[in-house]
């Protein structure tokens, strides 16, 4: 045993040489790739030298971000995996979390009544939804943004899974420090390359931040203004439609199947009435919506509340690829104009399941002729409704909803 240890100690030791040996390396490989690929890249998009020897001054590879791919290596997908999108809806609706939310929400809505109003006239998007994206994103300009986006972008340009992507962002990131509000040293971003308050990628920067309060910039790291105008004009040039509310919690009866979700199967709000379908809070639908197509969404399936959503929601969903993260947005939104409580259907509990559960299930729908969306272990409504529509296919309650006894049973 003693000598087995020392073995393993020794070899240990011999080997933290050699990865040091291959990381400097590959950070000289990473030195060369800016230099013969994202400069001539920059120069032709208008990137003076100076920009770029400032945004690449002392950047090195971060070895600590996700989905790397170093040269000579092969991607890897991690065996166990608990994300909330998944394996606990309730948890993205904490109380705490909304709470918060709602309760800053309301302190921004007066102080900055004046910048959301003159978004709102310009975009047509209402500004409590504004508020409930900023909130969301960066806790109305609160959190800390600490990552340099040049070597974030740099590092994820080089060796990452989706390389090609974020090479166009990078070059986008230095197009920015041409001529933004910024220098490259001062300018954050996420682990994942996102600036500023609105959390967007460089090149939604590029196409959507605005200068709200008039001072010929479009800063969306300092100006709240700026922030709101860009995050209205986001929305506003992805679809959103005037008048519209996001949708409404609604009570669907056990006759009416749940595999009837989604953005390709909408319906006349009045089938769905004829349904049985109505808003939990007894009122009638929006006028303007007579006669338009509703969409159902069951984001926990049976597990949870139950909405009739407008298009609106899926251009919250452009934002981000979430049912949960636009209905938070639309939620938080509510709270913060017209002092709207939890949801009347609360969000019951649901198995703890690892994406690589969701992932082999999906696989296993697909064998037998359904539409998951991909097995990417990520529960979608095209799983859901897959999960339903087996569900209902083996003589099973329809849920909708990714459940632990369903493992053993699709791998028969």
């Amino acid at each position: 045993m003693i000598r087995a240890t020392l073995a393993l100690v020794i070899g240990l030791l011999a080997v933290q040489p050699a990865l040091a040996q291959n990381r400097a390396g590959v950070e000289r490989q990473f030195q060369s790739w800016l230099q013969r690929t994202v400069w001539p890249a920059a120069r032709a998009e208008g990137v003076s030298r100076a920009t770029f020897d400032r945004a690449f001054d002392g950047v090195t590879l971060n070895w600590d971000l996700p989905d790397l791919v170093p040269p000579g290596s092969r991607p890897t997908t991690p065996k166990t995996q608990v994300q909330t999108e998944f394996g606990a809806p309730a948890l993205y609706f904490s109380p705490g979390t909304v709470t918060a939310a709602t309760r800053t929400g309301r302190q921004m809505a007066s102080r900055h009544a004046a910048a959301l109003a003159r978004a709102e006239r310009t975009t047509g998007v209402p500004g409590r939804i504004v508020l409930g994206i900023w909130g969301r994103e960066s806790g109305y300009g609160q959190a800390p943004i600490r990552h340099d986006v040049f070597q974030v972008l740099g590092t994820k340009g080089f060796m990452s899974t989706r390389a090609p992507y974020f090479t166009k962002e990078l070059i986008a990131a230095l197009r920015i420090a041409e001529t933004g509000p910024l220098p490259p040293r001062a300018m954050k971003s996420s682990w994942a390359g996102a600036l500023g308050q609105p959390q967007f990628m460089p090149t939604n920067v590029l196409a959507y931040a605005r200068d709200g309060d008039g001072d010929g910039r479009a800063d969306i790291w300092g100006s709240p203004a700026d922030t709101i105008a860009s995050i209205a004009t986001y929305l506003q040039q992805h679809g959103w439609q005037p008048g519209r509310d996001w949708g409404f919690e609604v009570r669907v009866p056990p006759a009416v199947s749940c595999t009837l979700e989604g953005p390709d199967q909408g319906r006349p709000l009045g089938r769905w009435q004829e349904m049985g379908i109505a808003r939990v809070s007894g009122r009638p639908f929006p006028a303007i919506e007579a006669g338009r197509q509703l969409f159902l969404l069951m984001p926990a399936g049976r597990h949870g509340p139950a909405f009739l959503v407008t298009p609106n929601f899926y251009v919250l969903k452009d934002y981000n690829m979430s049912d949960l993260y636009a209905l938070f947005v639309g939620h938080v939104g509510d709270r913060i104009q017209y002092g709207s409580g939890d949801f009347a259907t609360p969000w019951a509990r649901t198995d703890s399941l690892f994406r690589s559960d969701i992932a082999a299930m999906q696989r296993a729908l697909e064998r037998q002729g359904h539409d998951v969306g991909g097995a990417d272990g990520l529960p979608g409504f095209r799983t859901r409704r897959s999960i339903g529509r087996w569900q209902e296919a083996t003589g099973r309650p329809a849920t909708c909803f990714p459940e632990a006894s369903m493992k053993r049973s699709l791998a028969r």
